[in-house]
């Protein structure tokens, strides 16, 4: 029991780098199963078509936020990290940028998505300009996580990052229970809880840092400096998680668009430990030496990428069985692209992994430009061949793109780096090292 108890302490307290990461795949666990409920709930009461109406208002804010922020989240953790004793005027500096750009977000939504939304209603395109307005909410919310890692407070920033979704099940929840659910209702419980978790976000992070707001010139330079360079990843890594549905939406029907919303968000179920020990692994990889840095990318690399694989057979085989069970019989259309993007999850998750090697040593134009061969090749794919073949369009698009994007990220080690890249073959000093890493806190 004591044993029990002090692991739990261990996990909780996120400390560690093994710690923190159990932590975060823990978090998005909870995020992903949370997410999973939303859609059941979403797909069953406004079928495939009310489902991608949905999806078309909700998409913008976040997206565009995302595509916009010039590289502030990475160059704030960064420039915290490598200059704490400006700590608080780079914060101080970040809000401000942070604040601008969600602004100036929500300017290029409201007058783009007329033109790209035409073949839904008035009524859709209104709302999806509306709900725009909160699209400096989105972005500052990424600032403020990244802030929150800088200072290794990863508790917090697990906690927030399963709030929002959480809320947002509790009142859909709600509207459904009243029989108010609707695509435009259901887009204010996915975008309304951002408002007072980005409120506590700030409260508690103004302590924190103790933000200076004189003489931010230098600070703004040095944000940008970084930013700049990091920017094609945020921009690129944005387009590449949902130009897929961005171009859904303005090639095929309201349809298509609910069932492809359905089968991605399932499928992300698979990216948890990937995703995760990005989350950790840029942080703790950060200007450390080359040898150790690559040597710690490829290890968490190898371990990620054998547990993705393996649970996306087992859920390649269960695809049938789940669709029917949470969405329903009208969205078993969507098993064969399920399927593709299941496998693309693994592949593209493993290539990002990989690519946290050249953030943490200070090279992010080489992932910027992974990101740019990726995109290079998904969306002249995806435009050649969602008209013809639909979904499954999509789907093969996003598979070529993520094995194209994963050879590129092995070949860039020798070019770039001048080491060898990183064997991606589990072998049994990657599962003693594991081992040990868990009996190390357990005693």
């Amino acid at each position: 029991m004591k044993s029990i108890s002090s692991s739990v302490r261990w996990v909780m307290g996120g400390g560690s780098g093994m710690a923190a990461t159990i932590q975060t795949i823990m978090t998005r666990f909870l995020i992903l199963a949370t997410n999973v409920a939303t859609g059941v709930i979403t797909a069953r009461t406004l079928a495939p078509v009310g489902r991608g109406e949905q999806a078309a208002i909700t998409l913008w804010p976040q997206f565009l936020a995302f595509a916009l922020t010039l590289g502030l989240p990475s160059a704030l953790l960064y420039n915290l990290k490598r200059h704490p004793d400006k700590r608080s005027e780079t914060f101080a500096a970040a809000l401000l940028l942070g604040t601008g750009l969600g602004l100036f977000a929500t300017l290029v939504g409201i007058l783009f998505i007329p033109h790209w939304l035409n073949q839904y209603s008035p009524y859709v395109i209104r709302s999806a300009q509306l709900f725009m307005l909160t699209a400096p909410l989105s972005l500052l919310g990424v600032v403020f996580t990244a802030a929150f890692e800088a200072n290794d407070d990863f508790t917090t920033a697990n906690q927030v990052r399963y709030l929002s979704p959480f809320l947002t099940l509790l009142l859909l929840l709600g509207l459904a229970s009243t029989q108010m659910l609707t695509p435009v209702t259901a887009g204010i419980a996915y975008l309304l809880p951002g408002l007072p978790i980005a409120l506590w976000m700030i409260q508690r992070l103004w302590r924190q840092y103790q933000p200076i707001w004189r003489d931010l010139l230098p600070t703004y330079r040095r944000l940008m400096g970084y930013g700049i360079r990091a920017y094609g990843i945020d921009l690129l890594g944005t387009l590449s998680g949902q130009i897929d549905q961005a171009l859904v939406v303005g090639l095929l029907e309201p349809a298509s668009m609910g069932m492809y919303a359905v089968a991605l968000s399932l499928s992300r179920i698979i990216s948890i430990v990937q995703s995760s020990v990005v989350t950790v692994l840029f942080p703790k990889a950060a200007a450390r030496p080359v040898h150790e840095a690559v040597m710690l990318t490829g290890q968490v690399a190898r371990i990620s990428m054998a547990f993705t694989l393996l649970v996306a057979i087992v859920v390649m085989g269960l695809g049938p069985v789940l669709l029917r069970l949470l969405y329903g019989s009208e969205f078993l259309g969507s098993i064969p692209v399920f399927r593709l993007l299941l496998l693309e999850v693994s592949i593209g998750g493993t290539a990002w992994v990989l690519t946290q090697a050249f953030m943490a040593l200070g090279q992010p134009g080489i992932a910027t430009l992974l990101q740019a061969i990726g995109l290079g090749t998904s969306v002249p794919l995806m435009l050649m061949l969602i008209p013809h073949y639909g979904l499954v369009g999509a789907g093969f698009s996003l598979l070529c793109a993520s094995s194209l994007r994963l050879v590129f990220a092995l070949l860039s080690f020798p070019l770039v780096l001048k080491v060898r890249p990183p064997s991606l073959l589990l072998n049994r000093e990657d599962i003693r090292w594991l081992k040990h890493k868990f009996l190390q806190q357990s005693l």
